[in-house]
């Protein structure tokens, strides 16, 4: 007898303003409007979204942690602890490439590494969507409800998407993570990308990872506007030669819906 498909996981087109007016009592899925090759799962809490996406987390970018291996349970339980984190304080956001996500299942599949429903639903999902193929350019981000933790105000939440959603943005567009690597190189001073490394660092990203430099780079220079999340003191830096960058940043940046957002930021900051 034949084995049932998994039935498909729906996916609802939605704005930016919709994701973030969204108030989820489960786990949903949009495919984002202004870019139909990010995917946005938005978490009704912080434990649902750590147990689908803490062990990808721990592969992809999480300083101290093997990028080379997949994490056992047990693992990732003690690396957890060790930072004095839970299940829910781990990350708040999480953002990954197609090509990461493809790497991670099939590295978990040859070593055989047991891995959670919630992330063998992930799995089904991205095979749903044809991202385990090669070459393809596409970016999952996630964020929790508002609500759902002390720390996730309205406004944090708002904050946490537009900052996931400039990765996304990088994952899936070639030309643009392309500029951000030029920019990165050229527009920062040496001493300038060794403060930004400085600051991820202690943020707990592993600084040895070029890519993800740049990448967290343009999300926090460029979209983060919530004190909260980011001040230019935090990567050694003056509001003046922040908002330098930021104009440069803006000249040169390929058109599009993420080019419009940080030019309404410097609309807005000229009418002030």
């Amino acid at each position: 007898m034949p084995v049932a498909s998994a039935p498909a996981v729906q996916i609802s087109t939605a704005t930016e303003t919709e994701i973030n007016e969204h108030a989820p009592t489960s786990l949903t899925v949009f495919r984002f409007a202004d870019n139909p090759r990010i995917l946005v799962l938005d978490f009704a809490s912080l434990h649902e979204q750590g147990k689908m996406l803490n062990r990808v987390a721990a592969f992809v970018e999480k300083a101290g942690l093997p990028h080379d291996r997949v994490l056992t349970d047990g693992e990732l339980d003690a690396a957890i602890r060790a930072q004095g984190d839970t299940v829910e304080t781990f990350y708040l956001g999480h953002d990954y490439a197609a090509a990461s996500l493809a790497r991670f299942f099939a590295l978990a599949d040859s070593e055989q590494i047991m891995l959670d429903p919630a992330e063998q639903w992930l799995r089904a999902l991205l095979q749903q969507e044809g991202w385990f193929a090669s070459g393809v350019a596409a970016g999952l981000i996630s964020l929790p409800a508002a609500g759902s933790d002390p720390r996730i105000t309205a406004s944090a939440r708002a904050a946490i998407l537009r900052h996931e959603l400039s990765h996304g943005e990088f994952f899936s567009n070639p030309e643009y993570a392309e500029y951000v690597y030029k920019f990165w190189l050229t527009e920062l001073t040496e001493d300038e990308r060794g403060a930004v490394r400085d600051f991820l660092a202690k943020e707990g990203y592993d600084a040895r990872v070029e890519e993800l430099m740049f990448n967290e780079m343009q999300a926090y220079l460029m979209f983060t506007r919530d004190p909260t999340f980011f001040t230019p003191d935090m990567a050694a830096m003056t509001h003046e030669r922040l908002a330098t960058l930021q104009a440069r940043f803006l000249a040169g940046m390929p058109a599009g819906w993420l080019r419009n957002v940080l030019a309404s930021y410097q609309s807005a900051a000229l009418a002030r």
